[in-house]
């Protein structure tokens, strides 16, 4: 199944250097050694250069997850490898914390920084 496509917008002000926060408290996604569903927190932070994320096409993409079998660490890799290639912000952090499972807590956490 295709991802959704991640839509972008200009940035309004591209002259400025300045951080947005986005935080998706309701991921899920399944484990794929077990098949057991998996729920986390996403948050990405950026700094845009060009073009802004659009957050209702973010919401579809990240909810693309939900019945795919993903490793924690592969997919905070990948929401951060295809949001690096539709917006090519200056830089970007996404952090996967993932919700306590058989009593171990998880937090991946991935840096995008754009060569100068």
């Amino acid at each position: 199944m295709a991802a959704p496509d991640i839509e972008t917008f200009p940035n309004p002000n591209p002259a400025r250097d300045y951080e947005v926060e986005i935080v998706y408290p309701e991921f899920t996604s399944v484990c794929p050694k077990t098949g057991l569903p998996d729920f986390g927190e996403i948050r990405i932070a950026y700094v845009p250069d060009d073009r802004c994320i659009e957050l209702k096409a973010l919401k579809y993409y990240l909810i693309g997850f939900r019945n795919r079998g993903i490793f924690y660490e592969q997919v905070t890799n990948q929401i951060l490898d295809d949001l690096v290639e539709v917006c090519r912000p200056r830089r970007m952090t996404v952090v996967g914390d993932f919700t306590p499972r058989g009593g171990i807590k998880t937090a991946v956490t991935v840096h995008y920084e754009k060569n100068k």
